[in-house]
C-alpha cells in the first residue's frame, strides 16, 4: 500500500497481512482522487471514511491536505493499524473509531464535505448506503458521497446520482447532496 500524492507521496506502508480487507488498488485510488481534486480544494475538507480497512483512503486524504478525516471500521485490528500508521506519519488530523458503520451513521450529528465508503462487496445492506447517508443529511450542501462497489450494482437512477467511474475492476459511484437554492 502506498500514498500516491501529497506530503507523504510515495510512502510505502505495510499493513498486517491478516487484516480482513480488500484494499482499493493504487490505480483506482489515483483515478478517484483525480476526480475529487478536479472539483474540490483539499485544504480544510471534512472527510468521513467508512469501512476504512487499512486506512488507505483516509491516509491519502491526510497526505493531500484534508482538514479533518474520520475513519470508521468495526474491526479492532484495522482501527489499531490505522491509528499506528497515522501516528507514524504524524497525521494529527485523522481520528479513528471502532464502530459498526450503520450504527455510527444512525447516531451521527455531524456533516461532511465528502463521505467515502468501501464496504465488503458481499454486504447485504450495501445498496442501502446512499439512502441512509442522504436521509440522515450527513453531507454539507454540494457534498459528495463516494461508494466503491462491485460492477453488478447500478445506481444511475438514484436521485442524487452524479457520475460513475470504473478503474479496472473497481467501480465508484459518486452522489451529490443538493446545493441550496439561490435567493
Amino acid at each position: 500500500m502506498r500514498i500516491i500524492r501529497g506530503s507523504h507521496k510515495g510512502k510505502i506502508l505495510r499493513p498486517p497481512t491478516n487484516l480482513p480487507v480488500r484494499p482499493t488498488t493504487d490505480m483506482a485510488k489515483e483515478g478517484i482522487f483525480n476526480v475529487i481534486e478536479h472539483t474540490w480544494e483539499m485544504d480544510g475538507l471534512n472527510i468521513l471514511d467508512l469501512f476504512a480497512g487499512t486506512g488507505s483512503i483516509s491516509l491519502e486524504f491526510c497526505s493531500r491536505g484534508a482538514g479533518r478525516v474520520t475513519a470508521i471500521d468495526q474491526n479492532l485490528r484495522c482501527t489499531e493499524w490505522i491509528q499506528k500508521a497515522a501516528r507514524d506519519l504524524g497525521f494529527s488530523n485523522l481520528s479513528v473509531f471502532r464502530h459498526d458503520v450503520f450504527h455510527y451513521l444512525h447516531s451521527l450529528r455531524l456533516r461532511y464535505d465528502i463521505i467515502f465508503a468501501d464496504p465488503p462487496f458481499d454486504l447485504e445492506l450495501l445498496p442501502t448506503l446512499p439512502d441512509l447517508v442522504f436521509s440522515r443529511e450527513l453531507l454539507h450542501p454540494g457534498g459528495w458521497f463516494i461508494l466503491e462497489h462491485p460492477g453488478e450494482y447500478d445506481f444511475s437512477a438514484h436521485p442524487r446520482f452524479l457520475t460513475h467511474k470504473t478503474y479496472g475492476k473497481v467501480h465508484f459511484t459518486i452522489f451529490a447532496a443538493e446545493e441550496p437554492l439561490g435567493d
